[in-house]
């Protein structure tokens, strides 16, 4: 694994509009409304590690990864794969040559694939966009290979996606990605839908291939058990923003902020049964009203004054004042 950063995110920020239509607020006098869905997010990702990004949903993790492949514009801040920007247009024959090296493996197996294309064909498609092997035979032929790397028979081609599991469409899904040399992959809660036997098999299978081909995964989840299984790294979202962001093992052994204690806590785990645990108090806030200062303050235990008023920065990968004024105890 290489220590330079291949993905560098830098303050992004996304802003939606959720007004109501003109005549509306006209006639009601109010004012537009928008929402913050990311709020300043900065990380990196090294090349061959899987960076996960957690959080309740609505936190914005899903808007991240968007952004990250370039399905959603950001309202500020830039993204760079592999030293290129994903926001500079000068370089927009460099950037569409960089995304065949990106893809994103999507949460609802059921609607990521065209229910109207056999299997062939969909694994096929980044094929031929991108020119990568010329001629039907070698086309097909490369698409049992694929089929057979995510543990599927190259006779499947054949089929239609409703003619499978929900893993086994996961499983095609990833044989799509991979099929245009990706080195990229953007994982969007890719086994929220799944069985958790079926979940186990599709995560040891990404395992499997990140080790053979040296992919770099920004793994997007709300189940901690899950990113355990996965994280290198880990950042710990919460209303736009990232609160914590630790290497992954010791995120688990030691966590920091009040919110990743708080979702540990929720974790289930024989070794705690019989003993007192803290469960996820309280809902995340309005995000188009949201708190002033810390946006966790309301359901913090360890909230004094100063987090009513201040939104506190990220020290030592941590964004909370109690934990920078050593308050942890209290």
């Amino acid at each position: 694994m290489s220590d330079k950063a291949f993905v560098q995110v830098r303050d992004l920020k996304r802003v939606f509009d959720v007004s109501r239509p003109w005549l509306n607020r006209v006639l009601e006098r109010q004012d537009k409304q928008f929402l913050k869905a990311v709020d300043g997010v900065s990380f990196d990702i090294r090349k061959g590690e899987t960076f996960a990004l957690v959080g309740e949903s609505g936190s914005g993790k899903s808007t991240v990864a968007r952004m990250v492949v370039g399905l959603l514009k950001p309202s500020g801040g830039t993204v760079a794969i592999d030293g290129v920007s994903m926001n500079d247009v000068n370089v927009a024959q460099e950037r569409q040559r960089l995304r065949k090296r990106i893809q994103m493996i999507f949460q609802d197996p059921y609607a990521s694939l065209n229910p109207r294309w056999r299997v062939g064909r969909i694994i096929a498609e980044p094929i031929r966009a991108f020119g990568i092997i010329q001629g039907d035979a070698a086309i097909e032929a490369r698409v049992g290979e694929l089929l057979s790397l995510v543990g599927l028979h190259p006779d499947d081609a054949k089929k239609f996606p409703h003619e499978f599991s929900g893993g086994q469409r996961q499983r095609i899904a990833i044989a799509r990605a991979l099929a245009s040399n990706a080195e990229f992959i953007v994982c969007d809660e890719p086994t929220s839908a799944l069985d958790v036997s079926v979940q186990a098999q599709i995560l040891n299978l990404m395992r499997d291939l990140q080790e053979k081909f040296g992919l770099t995964y920004l793994f997007i989840s709300h189940n901690l058990a899950v990113v355990r299984h996965m994280a290198t790294r880990i950042g710990v979202m919460y209303l736009g923003r990232l609160v914590e962001v630790s290497d992954g093992k010791q995120l688990f052994a030691a966590p920091r902020h009040p919110y990743t204690k708080m979702l540990l806590d929720a974790v289930p785990d024989l070794a705690m049964v019989g003993k007192p645990r803290e469960g996820v108090k309280g809902e995340i806030p309005n995000p188009i009203n949201p708190p002033s200062g810390c946006t966790f303050h309301p359901r913090c235990p360890l909230v004094f004054d100063r987090c009513r008023i201040e939104n506190p920065p990220v020290i030592d990968g941590v964004a909370c004042h109690a934990v920078n004024a050593g308050r942890e105890a209290a």
